[in-house]
């Protein structure tokens, strides 16, 4: 009753997963070079309700589906490792909470020692707030996207505005172009418009002079 020198040490790394509403499932470890055939585990309610010892022996596992588990309530376990001259000392007690029927499956849901587990409840809280982190983040990129276009819009409609008013004062300002040299061609032709015009005069003298002095007058 004392111990047997032979009798396996406790388990260690006793860890829950596979939370469901209404089972569980309990792994360990067991210490290199002991010799194990078996294993015993206290199921016990946290309010006292209900307890369960299942035992096993002549195995090798190192897992245990626990079933029949009441839906949102709290468990305690503890495990011992059965060797050939008895069992070994009750490992550490831990505490899980099972989930509702409502309520998804985590990928991995354990805890150790005397840390009771967290439920569901904080889970979605913080799903609601990554959403609502999310949703903020994609309004306030939103908004900058919505005020770069109208500051686009508005340097766009500026340098659209000073090309027009540039373009404007050099089409009013400017002197239509005059035939180069016209002025000057009508200027070099006027002593030969005078001469064309004095032409009459010569006629009109040649009219008056009489008819001897036509024929001495040389042609």
């Amino acid at each position: 009753c004392l111990g047997h020198p032979d009798r396996p040490p406790s388990p260690v790394n006793v860890t829950v997963t596979q939370l469901k509403a209404n089972s569980a499932t309990v792994s360990w470890d067991v210490p290199e070079g002991d010799v194990v055939i078996g294993y015993a585990i206290l199921q016990q309610r946290q309010d006292g309700q209900m307890q369960r010892f299942i035992r096993e022996v002549n195995t090798t596992n190192r897992a245990c589906v626990l079933w029949d588990l009441a839906e949102d309530a709290d468990y305690i376990i503890q495990v011992q490792s059965i060797g050939l001259y008895g069992e070994s000392q009750a490992s550490k007690r831990v505490h899980f909470r099972t989930l509702k029927e409502t309520d998804r499956l985590p990928s991995n849901s354990s805890n150790q020692g005397d840390i009771t587990m967290e439920g569901l409840d904080k889970d979605r809280q913080l799903q609601t707030g990554e959403i609502i982190i999310i949703v903020a983040v994609l309004l306030m990129w939103a908004a900058v996207i919505a005020l770069f276009c109208r500051q686009y819009d508005i340097i766009k409609d500026n340098d659209s505005n000073n090309n027009k008013e540039k373009t404007k004062p050099s089409s009013e300002h400017s002197t239509p172009e005059r035939p180069s040299g016209g002025l000057l061609r009508s200027k070099k032709k006027s002593p030969s418009v005078n001469i064309i015009e004095v032409a009459p005069v010569w006629g009109c003298a040649w009219s008056q002079l009489p008819s001897h002095a036509c024929r001495a007058w040389p042609c």
